[in-house]
């Protein structure tokens, strides 16, 4: 007959379902695919004036490309 020898496991922190070494794995994926998300959205929300005025007019070096460059007597309102 054999005998049953119990080990413990060692203790591991989770945060839910995650792991520590899990959150390194999938850190890098989630990091990009959030990126391209993020962008995304800002460039198809850029015709709203909201996002436009706000946002993509204070960006540094590009800034410019949004600027509403069209003379006042040409505006209907």
């Amino acid at each position: 007959m054999s005998r049953l020898a119990f080990h413990p496991t060692p203790a591991t922190r989770r945060l839910g379902l995650f792991t520590l070494d899990t959150a390194k794995r999938w850190s890098p994926s989630l990091g990009v695919w959030g990126a391209g998300v993020g962008t995304a959205i800002v460039f198809f929300l850029s015709v709203t004036p909201i996002v436009k005025n706000n946002v993509l007019v204070k960006v540094p070096i590009i800034g410019s490309h949004w600027e509403d460059k069209t003379p006042a007597s040409d505006k209907p309102f």
